[in-house]
């Protein structure tokens, strides 16, 4: 997926975890949506394309590896 596709994979999704290096960033999208630049910031490696693994369960949307973020995001 790339460019301004991946915002459609927001559909629905009211917690998103982005793991960037040892940091982990939790934005609550339904209270506090960031503008469409930032999300895509987060969303999109230097590729233009959507950083991998992203893992959709339910309502939770996470991007980026971190060896905490799996095990406790999607529970």
């Amino acid at each position: 997926m790339e460019g301004e596709d991946a915002l459609q994979l927001l559909e629905g999704i009211s917690d998103l975890y982005i793991a960037k290096g040892k940091q982990i960033l939790h934005f609550d999208i339904e209270a506090e949506r960031p503008s469409d630049s930032e999300l895509l910031a987060l969303l999109l490696g230097r590729s233009g394309k959507l950083r991998a693994p992203a893992i959709r369960q339910g309502s939770r949307f996470v991007v980026g590896y971190n060896q905490e973020i799996l095990p406790a995001t999607l529970e």
